[in-house]
């Protein structure tokens, strides 16, 4: 794939606003994490509360997506992603005026889990636009909108210090939330030829196949890894090394700020190498690099090592749906969705993990050392699993069968006949 040939496919149009949603939705999702510690100061929380409270968007955002996905397929993509972004602005406002408690705070961070299903709209949205042999880049690009994370930590703390309340932050989001509305609805298209509603027996049928368990596992390490983490670090450095509010959201925002962009990179690489090749490499060096970010060094040593982390992690993110796509040509809002919400659970647990072992042993080293071992086992379940992805539904190292390429793929119904990859309806 040449990146002319991209230039000139698709809908560039909606592949932008599919962008901005999902950045600016991704921006409001992880709010807490940010604005954590002046919350925290607040209501002088636990560890424990602490990842509670920055993790429940991420779970709640994680079963929503089985929600928005679906709905997706059935009043169209931009109309969907309208109604979420509509709905978005009342945990904004709740958390303006409303937020006097913690368990008010919980309840806010469960509706900011809508923000966070925008992943299971805007990515198929793109998606549908483009032919196989461009998805790594594609979704890359409409994925990328994890970015958000990057204008949260950056902006949040300062905003809660400029203005002395951490409340006005929420009300100040507001404003980039509206004007994204805007765009959505001047730019955005969704693609000719409607998907078939979905209903719980098309979840059913894709959550049966052994393919969507990987799937499902292996995003749970990266972009679990990479949401769970970008709300976290934030608190991370506070605790561990007792920066400023500021200077900690500084520290986060350098981590998060590479990861969040190379996305699309690395679903290019794995368009060009094969996504299995590149995926093999990727979880090994999370493994080695969380590993080394889990003994806690100095400061200046740890940026390093989790900058590298979350730089290797939003690569895998890219590269993890450079495959999704060629594995579920006909059913890729199911499957995002799916796949998206394990992705979610993930990043809810990590923060309730690190939390957790920090109340429990006083360090946050022993959260990192599991998630070390989960990255591993990742390049044991690979290996298992491309000797039946190869030549079936993937071409070679994880490379997408082409119209030049005969081997068959795998249909989601296991009684039915083989198919070949999908190319979608291109538009200049």
């Amino acid at each position: 794939m040449h990146l002319k040939d991209f230039a000139k496919s698709g809908n560039p149009k909606t592949l932008f606003s599919a962008f901005l949603y999902f950045d600016i939705s991704f921006m409001i999702w992880v709010m807490l994490g940010p604005l954590g510690n002046s919350i925290t100061e607040d209501f002088k929380l636990s560890p424990t509360e602490k990842g509670i409270m920055v993790g429940l968007p991420l779970l709640t955002g994680s079963l929503l997506r089985l929600v928005l996905g679906p709905l997706a397929d059935r009043i169209g993509g931009r109309n969907t992603a309208l109604l979420g972004l509509s709905l978005t602005f009342i945990p904004l406002l709740l958390g303006g005026f409303a937020a006097t408690l913690y368990e008010m705070v919980l309840i806010i961070g469960l509706l900011l889990g809508i923000a966070g299903a925008s992943f299971a709209v805007a990515l198929p949205m793109a998606s549908r636009w483009y032919p196989p042999e461009q998805q790594g880049l594609v979704m890359g690009i409409a994925g990328a909108g994890n970015s958000g994370t990057v204008l949260a930590s950056l902006f949040a703390p300062r905003l809660a210090e400029a203005t002395g309340s951490w409340e006005v932050v929420f009300l100040l989001a507001t404003i980039p939330l509206a004007l994204t509305w805007v765009v959505v609805a001047a730019l955005a298209k969704d693609a000719p030829g409607k998907p078939k509603p979905k209903g719980l027996q098309d979840y059913a049928v894709v959550l049966r196949q052994r393919d969507t368990l990987y799937f499902a596992l292996m995003y749970s390490v990266t972009f679990g890894g990479f949401v769970g983490l970008a709300t976290f670090l934030p608190i991370f450095f506070r605790d561990t090394y007792g920066l400023t509010k500021v200077e900690a959201g500084n520290f986060a925002a350098l981590c998060v700020f590479a990861g969040s962009f190379i996305r699309p990179i690395g679903g290019y690489f794995a368009d060009r190498f094969g996504g299995i090749r590149v995926l093999f490499f990727l979880y090994g060096l999370i493994g080695i690099l969380a590993l080394g970010v889990s003994n806690l060094p100095a400061l200046a040593v740890e940026t390093v090592l989790l900058t590298l982390l979350m730089t290797v992690l939003g690569a895998g993110n890219g590269s993890i749906f450079q495959i999704v796509p060629q594995r579920f040509p006909k059913e890729i809002g199911t499957i995002t969705g799916i796949v998206g919400a394990a992705g979610g659970v993930g990043g809810f647990l990590l923060p309730f993990l690190l939390g957790g072992l920090k109340d429990a042993t006083g360090s946050y080293s022993a959260g990192f050392l599991i998630y070390t071992l989960a990255a591993f086992g990742c390049v044991v379940l690979l290996s298992v699993a491309r000797r039946g992805w190869q030549g079936t539904w993937l071409g070679t190292d994880g490379r997408a069968l082409t119209a030049e390429t005969t081997a068959p793929t795998h249909s989601t119904v296991p009684s039915a006949p083989p198919i070949t990859p999908v190319v979608n309806p291109a538009v200049d």
